[in-house]
């Protein structure tokens, strides 16, 4: 009969005729044979099962097989022997070279006729044995597979005792190797299968036998924390996590943690190659596991780990949101490495470019796994920009992105940064913030942030970038009667000199804190630069009275005695004049007293209050104009002595608008009849012709926004218009011995050199009783001209050296002030949000240029104010920026909004002075050089700068060499973006055009 069929076999007969023949053979077989037939044919079903060239000859064989299993079973158990299996184990099956590869399938087919059989036993001991010596081998995925396949029906073969936790390890490691070489779709999903299948045992072994899990897992971390490995592990191993009981979880990962005898390098690597885990496409509770592990790190402040691994993996993580069959998991992760990582915006910023790409590709999608993306998406981007403002040129295009998405309110924001970061200790991790390999590309060094002192940073920022203040803190000598200068000094020359890209502003925030701050809380930086002038003021004055003692006991010398009789330095950088006066409504009689400044506080007016705007006034208005030079015609004023702060009309919500005056009524009638105007209007209606005719100073008005909107020039309006005093505000006059209706005006009679404005933007709600903050848009002049009181001597001087429209003979002149610096507060209320600071040199271009009889500028020299550079300070980021970026800031981020402008004066003769001075010194010194003592304690900071960069490159070197390499994640944007016409969907392929092999391998 064998002879019969082996010729059958080998004719060449169509395989349908073949299969007739061999019907009518199997018909024969089943009836009763000798045994040495049975044996003869069960050798030639075994030559064409294991050595068939064609599947054909192995399914017939595969048959025959079956039929003597069943019809002549005594033969088949006497011929399915422990020593013929034996022999195929281990010797194989077929010439040397050509090795059956289907020995496996064969032993997996002849179980089934004898696991009644005496023999059965022995088997089933032998195969124990044997499987553990297979896995050893590492065979390939095919091969495991087949032996899955056979442990998985035949359980009484998977080894025993210390014998199957070794095997679970092998089996792993075996795992650990597989790779898929091609890339066509049909061998992908066959080798996903049997990864499938091997993972699959590992399942049924661990619900049998528990015990074997622990060891398993062991061994699972130790291959993928190897160092040594040439090649990275397979990302096959993530289908062995997904079975592991997730009760197990939180001790497993708390030995990890625990473990001393794991390095960091090991960790670091361990948990680098989990998170590409998030590609392989079968993984169930893959996504908990890397979180627990990255959340187990952060709880023995795992910190340079955590960062890390990060800043490494983050972008491929992102980049996985584009294949809906990783999505979910992969979205997890990133949520959770994003909202933890809030030491520092750098994991964030890394993400950046590609949000815009990946949200068009989500879009295009159209299905409900990408619309879910998008929006949680679009929630943790609203979460970061809160939590990292002050970076408008790097969101603009993400806001853009996600525009159509809703804004989550801010206590939900709250919430998910609340529950996820690190640490609520920031000082655990204040070595690692900033992370900054060099100094900034716009040679300007950043502050670091030591817990919520944004707010310090920005104004320290603004005072430095003054440069007439700076230099003038630069040029003092030192002196003991002024320590709180000294440490500003410093601290200016190492933002002048440092090699480092940010530095610590800690001294100075220890000597200028304003002892009701709170520690590590959010302040007013507003609040603090009135505290930090007042204090700088208080030192000079004491210093004053320090050297009058002096002077009278003779020990002062002459050459210093003139210095110290001056005015202090911030009030002659910072300090103005302000004449307020009050008249009785009654009795005509009017009362005045002057007071200095440093700063102007601007409330907002309410809704419905407006500044009136007559064009036929004979009053001079704020304007916001474009850049010019106003010719200087003003004699030096008389000094300030006092240094209060001005504010006036603080907004309280709910509080009734102010009446305004007749335009008729705006000035006094003094009892000679003689009326002298004050009230300040905003004109930017009436343009002069010069102006109207000139581009650069139509600027200022495109600015201003539209009719409706309020700009610096209305808020400083309405805080020199006529104020009436009545009701519970009465006045009480002194001529009428009561208290009477009054009206109360201010007019500025000196312009500081640096006109700070304060915009009071946080009011309280008497309704809900809480601070609110005040979101109005306010459009900020480049350049604007303040009308200033000058005495009437000086009025007709005015009126006789000057050809500009805008002044007038009745005592008022313009003053030009250039925006130098803009502070902006990011949130919604007082006591939280971030502070950030624009900021542009405006030196005096006609410092050593003006001519001294005052000739008008060249139209070059009018460009100027739009060719300073502009630069953006963030705590320890500092980049450059625009005047575009300053104007538009609140239209792109509503709760980002100005808070504090610095301008600064253009030279005139009234300020001629103060601008002198400071040219005199720098042409007496050049380039303004600190102190010995002070220059070396820079060049000694700059030497160990770069000697903690040069350790640190080393550590690092060796830290990320021993990291596997990465596939290159952005090619999967790339592939996007190339594959225009694709469209996503749920296959294995699906993710805009990604290649289902990039994502997995």
């Amino acid at each position: 009969m064998d002879k019969i069929l082996e010729a059958v076999m080998m004719s060449s007969y169509p395989n349908n005729v073949k299969q007739g023949l061999v019907r009518r053979v199997i018909e024969a077989i089943k009836q009763p044979m000798d045994s040495e037939q049975c044996w003869s044919m069960l050798e030639l079903s075994t030559k064409l099962y294991l050595m068939g060239d064609t599947k054909f000859k192995r399914e017939i064989g595969k048959e025959v097989l079956e039929v003597y299993g069943h019809y002549h079973p005594e033969e088949f158990e006497e011929f399915f022997n422990v020593r013929f299996l034996l022999s195929l184990l281990q010797e194989g099956y077929g010439p040397a070279g050509k090795r059956s590869p289907y020995v496996l399938d064969y032993i997996h087919l002849g179980l089934q006729f004898v696991l009644e059989s005496p023999s059965a036993s022995d088997i089933f001991s032998l195969l124990r044995i044997e499987v553990l010596r297979k896995v050893c081998e590492r065979p390939g995925p095919k091969q495991c597979a087949k032996i899955s396949k056979l442990l998985s029906q035949h359980p009484q073969c998977v080894p025993i005792g210390k014998h199957q936790i070794l095997f679970c390890q092998q089996l792993i490691r075996c795992i650990g190797q597989f790779q898929c070489i091609s890339e066509g779709e049909d061998d992908i999903m066959e080798f996903l299968d049997h990864v499938n299948k091997v993972s699959g045992l590992l399942q049924k072994i661990w619900r049998a036998q528990t015990s074997s899990i622990l060891p398993s897992l062991k061994e699972l971390f130790t291959i993928i924390s190897s160092t040594e490995e040439q090649e990275a592990p397979s990302n096959a191993l993530a289908s062995v996590v997904q079975y592991v009981p997730l009760e197990l979880m939180d001790g497993v990962i708390r030995n990890l943690t625990n473990d001393d005898s794991i390095t960091d390098v090991q960790m670091m690597t361990a948990i680098s190659r989990m998170i590409d885990w998030v590609s392989w496409p079968l993984g169930k509770n893959i996504d908990k596991w890397i979180i627990a592990l990255l959340k187990g790190l952060a709880a023995v402040k795992k910190f340079s780990i955590l960062i890390e691994v990060t800043l490494l993996k983050i972008e491929k993580v992102f980049s996985k949101l584009l294949y809906p069959i990783v999505r979910e998991g992969a979205l997890s992760v990133l949520l959770y490495m994003l909202l933890s990582f809030q030491h520092s915006h750098e994991a964030f910023h890394l993400l950046l470019p590609h949000i815009p790409r990946l949200v068009a590709s989500l879009n295009k999608e159209d299905s409900n796994s990408a619309t879910s993306c998008l929006e949680q998406l679009a929630e943790l981007i609203h979460s970061m920009f809160f939590r990292f403002s002050g970076f408008p040129d790097l969101y603009e295009p993400v806001m853009e992105a996600i525009k159509a998405f809703p804004i989550p309110n801010e206590d939900r924001i709250k919430h998910l940064l609340g529950q996820n970061a690190w640490t609520s200790q920031k000082n655990d991790l204040a070595c690692f913030y900033p992370r900054l390999a060099s100094k900034s590309d716009t040679g300007k060094i950043g502050l670091i942030n030591l817990g919520n002192t944004c707010y310090m940073n920005s104004i320290i920022q603004a005072l430095f970038m003054a440069s007439d203040f700076r230099h003038s803190v630069l040029n003092l000598t030192e002196s003991n009667s002024q320590p709180l200068m000294t440490k500003l000094q410093w601290l200016f020359a190492f933002l002048e000199h440092s090699q480092r890209p940010a530095i610590s502003p800690e001294g100075f925030l220890s000597a200028s804190w304003p002892p009701w701050f709170s520690p590590g809380a959010q302040q007013d930086c507003s609040e603090y630069l009135k505290y930090l002038l007042d204090r700088l003021h208080e030192e000079e004055k004491t210093g004053k009275r320090i050297y009058q003692k002096l002077k009278e006991s003779n020990l002062m010398p002459q050459a210093e005695e003139r210095h110290y009789l001056n005015k202090t330095l911030i009030e002659k950088m910072f300090g103005g004049k302000m004449m307020t006066k009050i008249r009785c409504l009654k009795c005509l009689n009017v009362s005045s007293r002057e007071e200095a400044f440093t700063d102007l506080s601007l409330a907002f007016p309410p809704s419905n209050r407006h500044v009136r705007r007559q064009n036929h006034t004979a009053v001079l208005p704020v304007e916001e104009i474009g850049p010019q030079i106003i010719e200087p015609p003003i004699k030096p004023q008389s000094q300030v002595t006092e240094s209060p702060r001005r504010q006036r009309k603080h907004p309280v919500s709910g509080e009734p608008p102010i009446q305004l005056l007749p335009i008729e009524t705006v000035g006094f009638q003094e009892a000679e009849g003689q009326e002298t105007p004050f009230i300040l209007r905003s004109d930017r209606d009436h343009v002069s012709s010069e102006t109207a005719k000139d581009p650069l100073l139509s600027f200022g008005e495109q600015t201003g926004g539209s009719e409706d909107s309020r700009s610096v020039p209305d808020l400083i309006n309405y805080f020199l218009s006529p104020e009436v005093l009545t009701s519970e505000n009465k006045y009480h006059c002194e001529k009428c011995a009561s208290l009477q209706d009054a009206e109360k005006v201010a007019e500025l009679t000196e312009g500081p050199h640096y006109l700070v404005l304060t915009l009071l933007r946080f009011s309280f709600d008497l309704r809900t009783m809480k601070r609110k903050k005040i979101l109005d848009n306010i459009s900020i002049p480049l350049v604007l001209k303040l009308p200033v009181l000058v005495a009437s001597e000086n009025s007709g001087e005015v009126c006789q050296n000057r050809n500009d429209r805008a002044a007038s003979c009745n005592g008022f002149v313009s003053m030009v002030y250039d925006l130098c610096s803009v502070v902006v507060h990011s949130g919604v209320s007082s006591e939280s949000g971030h502070y950030y600071c624009y900021a542009r040199e405006c030196a005096s271009t006609g410092a050593r240029s003006q001519p001294r009889d005052g000739a008008q500028k060249s139209m070059s020299d009018k460009q100027l104010d739009f060719e300073i550079q502009w630069y953006l300070f963030n705590d320890t980021r500092v980049s450059f920026s625009s005047f575009e970026s300053v104007s538009n800031v609140t239209s792109f981020f509503p709760k980002d909004t100005a808070y504090v402008l610095f301008y600064r004066q253009r030279p005139c003769k009234q300020s001629w002075a103060v601008h002198e001075a400071v040219s005199d010194a720098v042409r007496l010194h050049g380039e303004l050089s600190p102190n010995k003592d002070l220059m070396e304690a820079i060049s000694k900071d700059n030497i160990l700068y770069l000697q903690e960069q040069e350790k640190e490159a080393r550590n690092r070197a060796a830290y990320i060499s021993t990291l596997p390499k990465s596939p290159l994640w952005w090619r999967d944007f790339d592939r996007d973006r190339d594959d225009e016409g694709s469209s996503g969907g749920c296959g294995p392929a699906a993710g805009s055009g990604g290649s289902f092999h990039g994502l997995v391998f």
